[in-house]
């Protein structure tokens, strides 16, 4: 079968995406009624509790001998994922002229999903779970309940491909343009050395086929995330282990601060990565892989040029940062940078040649003031 249509799987998604679930807040009460009653093909499980006793549950559809493990919302506040992955419900529960791609892969796949790996930090709008621990760094040790919970998913499956899903900063951008990074990409490094396993080649493999079907939509927005190997990280530990991982990480694109269009691109990379697993690969060059361009961190919300500060001119750069406040996200504007920022993009560039301040605070307080 060769790669999906991006036109026609663009079309579908307009009319088929899980529309109960657009906020930038995904919690587990949420996504209950997504998962409720399904039926054929799907297999619906808890496996587990959170460390504050919410359940976690474990979606399984497909028959094949190849094996997927994927979550999402290993970090509470990281959404975008667990939206594509109910997405990726309604493509299989209506597939319409994808008929024949959703009979492969349930012919020769057999998927787990966990959807929500950390309700509580959901629930609390937090990266971290209840105990403070990052699941993400925690491989290891295994402090928390979820960890051991995915810990033992692994063991159970067994899986030969897993996906890893997260969200990533505004920051983040690609290419001399300095486009955001609406959507990243990552096969985890096994060794400090960055050392090109076989492993890793089938990783890469699988992303770059990924990467040629989202280049059709979203050309010059799609990054490199930093293979840096991380000893305590659940996907370099992973790979290491001889499970090919596959990190995405959803970000922004111009404007879209619910992540819409993040979301429809990972769905659409989880579809295009599973079609290539079942087809075994196919004639991909994993040094395609290598071509995407690294992320780099030169983009912010909000640039306003040449202020006024004391006897200097200089531009100042403001990110937004999320906060949960009467059970909703807010976005606080925060001074991140003070300095030239000629080498910086941003969602608003603003003259600020009659902005004149004292001193930062007093730029501080105009953030504040304007930018709610």
């Amino acid at each position: 079968m060769k790669k999906i249509d991006i036109a026609a799987i663009d079309k579908w998604y307009a009319a088929n995406y899980e529309k109960r679930i657009e906020s930038r807040r995904v919690t587990q009460d949420q996504i209950k009624p997504c998962l409720a009653g399904l039926d054929i093909p799907f297999d619906v499980i808890k496996i587990g509790e959170s460390f504050e006793k919410r359940d976690i549950y474990k979606l399984q559809f497909g028959t094949g001998s190849k094996k997927v493990l994927l979550w999402t919302q290993m970090h509470g506040n990281e959404s975008t994922g667990t939206k594509a992955f109910l997405d990726l419900i309604k493509m299989f529960m209506f597939p319409g002229p994808f008929k024949g791609l959703t009979n492969l892969i349930l012919r020769e796949c057999t998927v787990h999903c966990i959807p929500m790996l950390n309700p509580d930090g959901a629930q609390n709008y937090t990266r971290v779970n209840a105990q403070n621990i990052d699941l993400n760094r925690d491989v290891v040790d295994l402090m928390a309940e979820e960890s051991i919970i995915l810990q033992e998913m692994l063991k159970q499956i067994n899986p030969s491909y897993c996906f890893n899903m997260h969200d990533q900063r505004t920051i983040f951008s690609v290419g001399p343009e300095k486009r955001p990074a609406t959507i990243s990409f990552l096969a985890p490094s096994v060794d400090v050395e960055r050392t090109v396993t076989p492993g890793r080649i089938e990783t890469m493999e699988v992303i770059a086929s990924m990467n040629s079907l989202l280049q059709q939509l979203v050309p010059g927005n799609i990054g490199r995330y930093s293979d840096e190997f991380y000893p305590t990280a659940t996907g370099d530990n992973f790979q290491k282990m001889g499970h090919n991982t596959i990190l995405i990480e959803s970000g922004h694109a111009v404007g879209d601060y619910q992540r819409k269009e993040s979301r429809k691109l990972s769905f659409m990379a989880i579809m295009e990565g599973l079609r290539c697993i079942a087809e075994a690969g196919g004639d991909i060059d994993y040094q395609e892989y290598l071509k995407i361009p690294n992320n780099e961190t030169k983009y912010l919300d909000v640039i306003v040029k040449n202020i006024n500060l004391g006897s200097d001119k200089t531009d100042l750069g403001i990110l937004f940062i999320e906060e949960l406040k009467d059970e909703k996200v807010i976005f606080v504007p925060k001074i991140e940078k003070l300095e030239d920022l000629s080498a910086y993009n941003a969602d608003s560039m603003i003259d600020g040649s009659e902005k004149v301040f004292a001193n930062r605070n007093e730029a501080e307080g105009w953030v504040l003031e304007n930018f709610n």
